[in-house]
């Protein structure tokens, strides 16, 4: 029996990770790659394959299967999950039936509530926490974009299976997929949420990408109280988070491609949905519920609610 991995979401996450994962994985006796698409997206990759362009190259992959339909995508043995996190409840109704109570669960979202609104939906399931970190885009349906060379995968689960654990860690590695299995993901979840939140935040706000926010010493300012604002409540919630978190994730910061922002910020400007919700309003309600002030994410909330409205 092949061992069945779905992608859910073709963004630039799940599209360059599970291009990486077609591409290790094409006509493999063991190994099954599933995109669930639909619309153009899918149309484009049953055509063309699904193309990955980078600084240096350029690659066509083609998965097992691109589909839609559950009764052709079969039952899954894993889901790794991209979506937007505005899609999470709606983007599983689709494919509840590919879910059996042993489906391994991998979400790689913006936010941090994202396994647990998953666990809700299936509450029999193994469901992994994971962040990634990369700068890749859709540049047109079947074709994603990413720039730079940073590119890092985290997961992992205090509950899961470590035999599960360590297979897809293995599958991973053998995509040349630069992936961690890490004992605590939470921590590591939250230290990339303080690093897109804040982001996301203050680029939608300032209208400005990465180089806009650190070379002008007053966006750098509202960005630096955003991270401020998030570490005061990640440290309230009781994560053991290094004490010089702000200084690493300016420093994470400075190494990302100056002309690159973030995907909110990217959705803001094409008038799309944004991720406002959970990247922004997540922290605000967390600072109510900890008792942690958060002035400069409240305005940030406030103008793009108004903009949104």
């Amino acid at each position: 029996m092949k061992t069945r991995i779905g992608i859910l979401g073709l963004g630039g996450v799940g599209g360059y990770f599970g291009g990486l994962l077609a591409k290790a994985y094409f006509e493999s006796d063991a190994i099954e790659i599933i995109f669930i698409a639909r619309g153009e997206t899918q149309k484009a990759i049953a055509q063309n394959g699904l193309k990955i362009i980078t600084d240096t190259k350029e690659l066509i992959v083609f998965p097992s299967l691109v589909s839609n339909n559950p009764d052709e995508i079969g039952k899954l043995d894993y889901l790794i999950c991209a979506t937007k996190t505005y899609d999470i409840e709606t983007s599983f109704e689709s494919i509840k039936n590919c879910i059996t109570k042993n489906t391994i669960i991998l979400p790689l979202y913006n936010g941090v509530d994202a396994t647990e609104r998953i666990q809700i939906l299936f509450p029999e399931n193994t469901v992994l926490q994971g962040c990634v970190y990369i700068v890749s885009m859709i540049e047109s349906p079947g074709i994603i974009k990413k720039i730079g060379l940073y590119e890092k995968l985290f997961f992992g689960s205090k509950n899961a299976p470590v035999s599960k654990l360590n297979e897809l860690q293995s599958i991973f590695e053998n995509a040349n997929i630069e992936s961690y299995l890490v004992e605590n993901i939470e921590e590591t979840v939250w230290e990339k949420f303080i690093f897109i939140s804040a982001l996301a935040s203050a680029t939608s706000y300032l209208n400005q990408n990465i180089g806009g926010i650190l070379n002008y010493p007053e966006n750098k300012a509202v960005y630096s109280s955003l991270l401020n604002e998030i570490t005061a409540v990640a440290f309230a919630k009781g994560l053991a988070l290094p004490n010089d978190i702000v200084a690493q994730t300016i420093i994470k910061l400075e190494k990302t491609p100056k002309d690159a922002t973030s995907s909110m910020h990217r959705d803001l400007l094409a008038g799309r949905n944004t991720e406002v919700v959970s990247l922004t309003e997540y922290v605000v309600k967390a600072g109510l519920k900890y008792g942690v002030a958060t002035p400069i994410y409240q305005i940030i909330l406030d103008e793009l609610s108004r903009n949104k409205a």
